[in-house]
């Protein structure tokens, strides 16, 4: 067995062993879901406070571009 399957190995022995015997899975899913939540928020929040400057920014690049390919 190589070396990169034997640590695989003992990896997904540890993970199983870890969550095996778990009662609060259940209360993990919420937390995980909760931070997904989260995120989405802060990434939307992102795109609306920065949507128009970044809109400015790529038609700016556009337009340099367009000028560039037609000289």
């Amino acid at each position: 067995m190589s070396r990169a399957a034997a640590h695989l190995m003992t990896t997904l022995h540890v993970l199983v062993g870890r969550f095996e015997d778990r009662k609060d899975r259940g209360a993990t899913a919420v937390e995980y879901g909760l931070l997904v939540g989260l995120i989405a928020v802060a990434i939307i929040a992102t795109v609306v406070l920065l949507g128009g400057e970044l809109n400015r920014l790529f038609t700016a690049v556009q337009t340099k571009l367009a000028a560039i390919v037609v000289t």
